[in-house]
């Protein structure tokens, strides 16, 4: 069995990456710059790492040269344009479908990372199962549902599609921000106080491996999720309790919210920088909620991410402490 990473260089691609080591299992690195990362400095001189891109097709059968199982992690989570989701998600998966297909029966198997965000809001009372119709309200989402049908309709090789909600843990840029609100005491507290569903980084990077290797998920969709329902203000409030400071509550009104994200999209389209805030994650964030169910998993593969909230933020809080975030 020799692995290769798309993505390893992100949050969740370097978690992935520590779950194969973990497992001592030869794994190909596909890097476009293998110097960008400082989540793969400690790991670069124990794996090999092939030089190229999702986006540069040409590159990507030298890549696979010698791999038996692809895990395609690689994707745009912020845009300065909505065609960039589409052509890192959309064209940038299809790419790796075609060499793979190109490299077959050398290819076993195929694990492809997609989202939460697919399926659009889902509920607590109703949240989303693998059958959910799908109805994506951003790019992103519908980029990455565009990403699943070229799984789906052309890959030739046996293939599993995961599906997370938001991840959090170490090396977390996206709820880093709710810490740091924390640490300066003040107590985001939206109006609409959404559920949701998390899975912790090593929870989902464990269940990712499993599902590349087991024969039972060949073919299988699977949302990969903690079982707690968490909302914005128990997750800050939590995040308070470990820093144990002490808190101003800072209400978020509907006005306030849009505001800041149209605010972070001109910033953005003005220094040409992508920001995870902009009006289509306003859509997301005003959205009933985004809660799906991980009871197929568990049910055909008898994983369970058991990281408990409490146990996810302290790790992750320790994490930020000791490397200086903050």
């Amino acid at each position: 069995m020799k692995v290769l990473l798309t993505g390893a260089s992100g949050f969740v691609g370097s978690h992935i990456l520590e779950s194969l080591f973990a497992r001592q299992v030869p794994t190909v690195l596909l890097l476009r710059n293998p110097g960008s990362s400082q989540f793969l400095k400690q790991h670069l001189r124990h794996t090999e790492v092939r030089q190229g891109s999702i986006d540069e097709p040409e590159t990507l059968r030298q890549a696979l040269r010698g791999v038996t199982h692809v895990i395609h992690c690689a994707g745009c989570t912020k845009a300065i344009r909505s065609a960039e989701f589409y052509q890192t998600n959309h064209v940038g998966t299809r790419h790796m479908v075609e060499a793979i297909n190109s490299q077959k029966p050398a290819i076993e198997r195929f694990a492809h990372i997609s989202s939460l965000a697919v399926c659009g809001p889902a509920t607590a009372n109703q949240p989303a199962c693998e059958n959910t119709p799908t109805h994506p309200v951003s790019d992103y989402g519908k980029s990455k549902l565009a990403a699943e049908l070229e799984v789906r309709e052309r890959c030739q090789v046996p293939f599993t599609i995961i599906r997370p909600p938001a991840v959090y843990g170490p090396r977390d840029t996206g709820f880093f921000s709710m810490f740091a609100a924390i640490k300066r005491h003040l107590l985001p507290r939206p109006k609409r106080n959404q559920a949701f569903s998390l899975v912790y980084a090593k929870d989902l990077a464990e269940a990712v491996v499993i599902c590349l290797t087991s024969l039972a998920t060949a073919g299988q969709t699977y949302f990969v999720a903690g079982p707690e329902v968490v909302t914005g203000r128990r997750m800050a409030e939590e995040i308070a309790r470990q820093m144990g400071v002490w808190t101003i509550p800072l209400p978020m009104p509907a006005i306030l919210l849009w505001t800041i994200c149209l605010a972070a999209q001109s910033v953005s389209q003005l220094t040409r920088r992508a920001s995870l805030l902009n009006l289509q994650k306003y859509a997301e964030l005003r959205a009933p909620g985004w809660v799906c169910s991980p009871a197929k998993l568990q049910a055909e593969t008898g994983l369970a991410c058991a990281t408990t909230l409490k146990q996810g933020i302290g790790s992750t809080l320790e994490w930020y402490q000791r490397e200086h975030w903050l």
